[in-house]
């Protein structure tokens, strides 16, 4: 028989799983005691039992009220006519187990019951277990720690969304920050991917920090980031270098010469895992982009002798220099030939077009502006994957992937210095050759299967928007609907959920949903749910700073967390500036305000020197 002490009412109303129930007059005062502690009856997301047999039903509080009926109800004419309104999620046994779903439903008139600390304690988990990391605690009970389950967390994916300033950043170092505990989890292995540069300083000691133009002298280990542009498939690096065709047949054109030089390049160096037979446009082959500019610059604007002999390649026209020297170019630094003007007039030597010159000038010339732009270098010039003229190169792209996914627990790719019009590209390029790498390598030791990855996706509305399906949307989706047998999990960072492609969202097993006010970004979260819980969504507007709804797979019932942020040294820089900071500079986290001493001579010049390096740190500035 359950306890009467923590009986409520009885139910009056089926639908589905929304559950009605009749308060009854123990519970008027609205408060109830039980072994010594009291509970306040029918507070917005608080939890209730329904007792079956030997089982019990589970249910949230999603409306509560008095001296009216819900919408649809009839009349209750009993001891009280305050109501409450629940949602069914889950059913558990007296043994303590609980699982999600229903395997059956109430009746009318069957008991509903307050869930007790005690109770609470017993169904969310016990934190002596190896695959329940702690996050922080249940609000209002802190007693009680909230336990995620990591088995369902990384391999059903996850979405952290909450608007600006609701503590989204600092939830996601707390999450890493358990992830990446060597002494639980010595094979972890993480992978972000950050667009503004605020993880590096929250997890130094746990993670290597890859950025363009990394700073030698910064107090962070940095390591330069490369993406060599030959590990990319073709769609790819059209995308990256030679912008949009106008017609396919010309995109082919340069697809034939592509694979051409793939093919030249695994015949003289030959490649475990690669053939002549099977080298396709898409494989990772090595070949030098600049050389394949450089000839298509001059099949589409070089002119030559006509009337001389041989063929016209052999008598190109090129211009001179005072010296009365060819200016020939040169392909290596992205420095283009320059060719005399076609002359046509009678009684001088006739200079023409190339017969069958290309119609791909456009393209040409975009990539060789991009060859010569020091912002391109990450990706045009990747250091130790930088091909020779015939494709050979220093290093393989397995110390590339080992570098990103074989050496501490997590690995930031700091992509804050990534050109904007190829940002998207880049990251889908990224995660491509992450998700390949770990398909093709699932049977082995270093496979997703036996080493699973996260891959967290920073700002995730920019480059996975609903409007625009580009590469990384592509690749995401692949991801979260096929990565979980391969050992390949997401987890999704927004401020704008209703901007993310749905299809994505919906894959995502489990949510930690932080205050959201706009009700386009609510809305979007509640359809994405498995569960109907639009009374608990309905809580998002008012969750205090650092509060988040974790729903969803990895936990046994929905909870409202207070996250337990990391010491104010080790958070993400991605505090917003203070107008006016009441603590003094010495004990300040942040950089100044209005209320500080003027300088006596502000330097202006590092400012220009900053915005003319396109980077923010210099070596004139204290890192």
């Amino acid at each position: 028989m359950a306890s009467k002490e923590t009986y409520l009412g009885d139910v009056q109303d089926v639908n589905g799983t929304a559950v009605s129930i009749s308060l009854s007059k123990q519970s008027l005062t609205g408060f109830i005691y039980i072994d010594g502690q009291g509970y306040r009856v029918g507070q917005i997301g608080s939890f209730v039992r329904i007792p079956i047999g030997f089982s019990d039903l589970f249910g949230i509080v999603s409306q509560v009220g008095a001296s009216a009926v819900p919408e649809n109800k009839a009349n209750i004419d009993d001891q009280s006519n305050r109501w409450m309104r629940i949602q069914l999620v889950g059913e558990g046994q007296r043994n303590g187990s609980f699982q999600r779903g229903l395997s059956q439903y109430p009746t009318i008139g069957d008991e509903v019951h307050l869930v007790s600390e005690k109770e609470l304690k017993t169904i969310y988990g016990r934190p002596d277990r190896p695959y329940f990391v702690k996050l922080g605690h249940i609000s209002n009970a802190e007693s009680i720690p909230a336990l995620i389950d990591i088995n369902k967390l990384v391999t059903r994916h996850s979405a952290i969304v909450g608007t600006t300033g609701s503590g989204k950043s600092t939830t996601v170092a707390s999450i890493m920050n358990a992830l990446s505990d060597i002494e639980r989890y010595p094979s972890s292995r993480i992978i972000m991917l950050d667009l503004h540069g605020e993880y590096g300083s929250a997890l130094k000691d746990k993670a290597d920090i890859f950025k363009i133009n990394s700073f030698k002298s910064s107090k962070l280990a940095e390591n330069e980031l490369r993406i060599p542009f030959w590990a990319l498939n073709f769609d790819e690096l059209c995308e990256v270098s030679f912008g949009e065709f106008s017609n396919e047949k010309e995109k082919n054109v340069v697809m034939e010469r592509v694979h051409k030089l793939k093919a030249e390049s695994i015949a003289k160096y030959p490649r475990t895992g690669a053939s002549l037979d099977s080298v396709s446009v898409d494989s990772p082959i090595p070949f030098s982009i600049h050389h394949l500019w450089y000839d298509l610059f001059i099949e589409t604007f070089a002119t030559y002798y006509k009337g001389r002999q041989g063929k016209p390649m052999d008598n190109l026209a090129f211009e001179l220099d005072p010296a009365g020297n060819e200016l020939r170019g040169n392909p290596d630094a992205g420095i283009p030939p320059i060719f005399k003007n076609i002359v046509t007039e009678a009684n001088e030597e006739k200079i023409n077009y190339l017969p069958g010159s290309l119609n791909i000038g456009k393209n040409v010339l975009l990539l060789g502006t991009k060859l010569r732009i020091p912002r391109y270098d990450f990706i045009f010039r990747p250091g130790d994957w930088m091909p020779e003229a015939d494709g050979a190169v220093a290093t393989d792209l397995d110390k590339l992937l080992e570098s990103w996914i074989g050496g501490k627990s997590i690995s930031i790719l700091d992509l804050s210095g990534v050109p904007p019009d190829i940002l998207q590209t880049t990251i889908g390029a990224v995660l491509r050759i992450l998700y390949e790498a770990l398909f093709w390598a699932r049977n082995l030791s270093q496979g997703g299967r036996h080493r699973p990855l996260l891959i967290v996706m920073e700002e995730a509305h920019i480059y996975l928007n609903d409007s625009f399906k580009g590469m990384a949307s592509k690749i995401v989706q692949r991801i979260v609907k096929e990565g979980r047998k391969y050992g390949i999990g997401a987890m999704i960072v927004s401020q704008r959920p209703s901007e993310i492609d749905p299809t994505i969202l919906s894959q995502c097993g489990t949510f930690f949903a932080l205050r959201l006010t706009n009700s386009t970004d609510r809305a979007h979260i509640t359809s994405a749910l498995s569960d109907n819980l639009d009374g608990l969504t309905s809580m998002l507007p008012i969750l205090r700073t650092g509060e988040a709804i974790i729903l969803g797979e990895a936990v046994k019932l929905p909870m409202r967390t207070s996250i337990l942020a990391p010491p104010k040294n080790r958070r993400p820089d991605s505090q917003d500036p203070i107008v006016y900071d009441e603590f003094p500079m010495d004990e300040s986290l942040s950089p100044g305000g209005w209320g500080i001493k003027m300088e006596d001579s502000p330097n202006y010049e590092e400012l220009v020197e900053t915005w003319r390096a396109q980077n923010p740190r210099i070596d004139k500035i204290k890192p």
